[in-house]
């Protein structure tokens, strides 16, 4: 008798499995076409669908962080991001995504200087718990500080994530992004000691435009997860490390391509990590800004990358493994992936 999962059709197969997101920005879930209400709202000269779209085209790294940065200086009012957090849950839950921790830069906020994050917060909130209460997707929030600002903007960061945690239990742990080249993880071991002292969860944007000692550096500061590990194949001795600790990789193969720090799909290493026995998980970064999203990447996966559907559970399950949430949702999200579709 042939499996329950052969009689299903991949896409299907792979839009019900359970999944779990554990790289995405939630500044980078903004819609082209929510980019023009935004702009409606707050731009004297309101964007056209056209040029909205127009600044999600870049063509290298340093080109995305413009277009991140062209997008989220259109997000002026807290209803702004209650309005994008609530989209976001809708958008995710449509994927079959079950649970997603999601990056709020406070670093950006905190240099933008037109809104407190005190004020933000609370109504990114109000999304995240009606998006929950409709749809059922779960989400933690991870408060990102942008690594090229500085040691001392991300002292500030993470002390508010670990004040409004708190208040918002919901706020996990601290992570830093932005350009590699100009913040080196080392230089952020104190404060990154500070914020697992104060209780909140580690991880590094780390190997995804620089060489594998960006990985080691995010290693030994202490990050639980590495975002991207893209150069991680460059250092044998560094393959045998994540093999052996079993750090997750919180893998973005589409953002890879699109910010032009893998060349193309053929070259990104994300199956030949699996094959390896790193713990791999997929996620998808800045879904509008790469047109791509969680759902587009389990397809991209199976289809490119020749994952079979019980590999492409093992990765659900890896995702699940990762997370950060408590150990009884853990359990029970893992008996439904490994439960689906037998």
């Amino acid at each position: 008798m042939p499996k329950p999962e052969l009689e299903m059709d991949p896409d299907t197969w792979l839009l019900k499995l359970p999944k779990v997101e554990l790289h995405l920005h939630l500044e980078g879930t903004i819609l082209p076409e929510t980019l023009v209400t935004l702009s409606e709202r707050h731009d004297p000269q309101p964007l056209t669908l056209t040029g909205a779209r127009q600044l999600y085209t870049y063509a290298n790294f340093v080109g995305f962080l413009d277009a991140f940065r062209a997008v989220t200086e259109r997000l002026r009012t807290p209803d702004d991001y209650e309005l994008m957090t609530y989209d976001m849950v809708r958008t995710l839950a449509a994927q079959g995504v079950v649970h997603a921790e999601v990056y709020i830069s406070f670093g950006i906020l905190n240099r933008q200087g037109r809104l407190r994050v005190e004020d933000v917060m609370p109504a990114i909130e109000r999304g995240r718990m009606r998006g929950e209460a409709e749809f059922g997707t779960t989400v933690y929030w991870i408060i990102d500080a942008v690594r090229h600002f500085g040691v001392e903007e991300a002292s500030v960061v993470f002390r508010q994530a670990a004040e409004m945690r708190a208040e918002w239990p919901s706020i996990v742990g601290i992570g830093i992004g932005g350009d590699e080249a100009r913040g080196a993880a080392d230089q952020f071991r104190e404060v990154y000691a500070e914020a697992r002292e104060a209780g909140l969860r580690l991880t590094a944007h780390a190997g995804e435009s620089t060489g594998p000692s960006s990985i080691w550096a995010a290693i030994n500061i202490g990050a639980e997860r590495i975002g991207h590990a893209l150069t991680a194949k460059d250092d044998p001795e560094l393959m045998e490390v994540l093999a052996e600790r079993q750090i997750p990789l919180e893998m973005n193969v589409t953002s890879n391509i699109r910010t032009g720090c893998c060349p193309a799909f053929d070259a990104h290493p994300v199956k030949d990590y699996f094959d390896s026995g790193l713990m791999v998980t997929l996620n998808s970064d800045d879904p509008p800004m790469f047109g791509s999203d969680l759902l587009g990447e389990y397809r991209l996966a199976y289809g490119q990358f020749g994952f079979t559907l019980e590999q492409m559970r093992e990765l659900a399950a890896n995702s699940v493994e990762a997370s950060f949430l408590p150990a009884e949702r853990k359990v029970a999200l893992m008996q439904a992936v490994e439960q689906y579709g037998w």
